[in-house]
């Protein structure tokens, strides 16, 4: 990790800023456990993603031990601009994660919208929509030691059924220095449930910095209607990436060029296993037929997937 890191140092940092300022919809990629790594991350800026989120990082973790932060965090001098998404309920930790990563990062994101039961019963996530003077606190203290004015400090939130709690929050959040703010339009409740972006429209019309529309955006299609109802300044997609890494750059389903895209970058990046042929299944997910996937989805180990993929697509 360090070997990359340094040479991240030396050059690209950017100011994710801009991207908000081009009078463009920005198309990020979101903060995904186990998936939005440094392999998948290169994969999709190569289609037209304009911004990435590391998986979810729990600050503490992070702070206390080198071998967390070896693990958790890998970048290289093309993966920017990049946000590290952290998982945290106390400012001078969140504080310190944010010093630690700063010369290799162009951003920090506090999770204020995990729902999973472990995160909330730690005080992670979710539960720290109901806890606006504790964000407020958190974005200002980090705002007070991070020297560099382009290092951006953004939110990833749900809403309230009240939705004038929702807006309370975004506020304080906002009067605090918040670069922008991320909104998945659901309560922490709702699972599968229609997405309110009547909701994130009224967050928009009540803030004055970018606001991000999260929740059910599957295709370009999808995104341009979502831009639509919400007026909102970026389109952050999770599943929706998975199964079509070339989604932003246009295309209705993943094209195979993509597909030997990632075999070349996950083989580069020495991608594990699981987690290559995880992809590969979600990427294969509407271009094979149920035998297909039969046999393609018990194969066990690289070589199989590779042979497989060369007899049956060329790759």
């Amino acid at each position: 990790m360090i070997g990359d890191i340094r040479e991240t140092k030396e050059c690209q940092l950017k100011d994710p800023m801009d991207l908000f300022h081009s009078g463009q919809v920005v198309k990020i990629c979101a903060p995904m456990v186990r998936y939005s790594k440094l392999a998948f991350r290169t994969l999709v800026r190569k289609y037209g993603c304009d911004l990435c989120y590391t998986p979810m990082i729990v600050a503490a973790d992070f702070v206390r031990s080198a071998k967390a932060r070896d693990s958790e965090f890998t970048t290289n001098k093309g993966d920017h601009p990049l946000i590290v998404q952290f998982a945290a309920k106390e400012a001078q930790v969140l504080c310190d994660a944010a010093r630690i990563i700063c010369p290799f990062a162009d951003g920090i994101d506090l999770n204020c919208g995990c729902p999973q039961r472990w995160a909330i019963s730690e005080g992670y996530g979710a539960c720290l929509i109901n806890k606006p003077e504790l964000v407020k606190d958190m974005v200002r203290h980090v705002r007070s030691q991070i020297d560099n004015p382009k290092f951006s400090v953004s939110i990833k939130i749900r809403i309230h059924e009240d939705l004038k709690r929702t807006v309370d929050l975004c506020q304080k959040a906002e009067a605090a220095g918040v670069s922008w703010i991320t909104v998945h339009g659901r309560s922490i409740e709702e699972r599968h449930q229609p997405v309110h972006y009547d909701a994130i429209k009224i967050i928009k019309q009540s803030m004055s910095i970018p606001i991000v529309a999260n929740g059910d955006i599957k295709t370009l299609k999808d995104a341009e209607n979502v831009h639509h109802l919400t007026e909102a300044d970026g389109i952050m997609v999770a599943r929706g990436l998975l199964a079509n890494p070339a989604m932003f750059a246009g295309y209705e389903e993943t094209p195979f060029q993509c597909i030997q895209d990632w075999v070349d970058i996950a083989l580069e990046h020495g991608t594990p296993f699981t987690c290559f042929h995880h992809h590969l299944m979600y990427m294969m997910e509407r271009i094979t037929s149920k035998q297909e996937k039969k046999v393609f989805n018990v194969l066990s180990s690289t070589s199989a997937v590779l042979d497989y993929l060369n007899d049956h697509y060329g790759v």
